[in-house]
This record gives C-alpha cells, structure tokens and sequence, in this order.
C-alpha cells in the first residue's frame, strides 16, 4: 500500500503545480489514476459504480481533454482523484 501512498502525494504535488504541468504528464496522472481506483475498489470488493457520475468517467473525459483544461480543471480533478484513492485505502485498510 505504500506505492498508493506515494502516488496520492504524487497527485497532491502535481494538483499544487497544475499550471507547469505538460498535457502528456497530465493524462498520464489521470490515467494511472483510473488504473488505481478499478484496482482498489477490486481489492476492497467494491463493484464498480454503474452512476452517470462515476469518477472513473469523470477522469476519463478529464484525460481526453487534457489539452482543453484549464489548470483550476486540472488541479480539482487531481484533488478529486487523491480523494477517492485515499478513501479506498482506508477502506481497504480497515478490511485487511
């Protein structure tokens, strides 16, 4: 679980540098991200959402229009990201 740690520092960080980030740096955050989510909630046995307004779907669209965000854009949808990792952590946490 440590490399989930890092990696929510990782996302925290680049949220607070939003503006110096490269659009290829961005997808690839937004895409380890969804990457990271499915294989928490996997571990936790959490099924995966069928909302209209799963942050998966949220971090999708994000990573195709990388190129179009704003860096507020970025930076909340990075936070957003954190969030939810760090959520399943500990749920995953309290389980084990």
């Amino acid at each position: 679980m440590r490399l989930t740690t890092d990696f929510i520092a990782e996302l925290i960080r680049a949220a607070n540098e939003a503006d110096q980030l490269t659009h290829h740096e961005i997808n690839r955050l937004f895409d380890r991200s969804i990457d990271t989510i499915r294989d928490v909630r996997e571990q936790t046995g959490i099924a995966e959402p069928h909302r209209a307004r799963d942050v998966l779907i949220d971090l999708r669209i994000a990573s195709e229009r990388a190129r179009d965000l704003s860096a507020a854009e970025v930076r909340d949808a990075l936070v957003d990201a954190a969030d939810v990792i760090r959520s399943l952590k500990v749920l995953l946490d309290r389980t084990e």
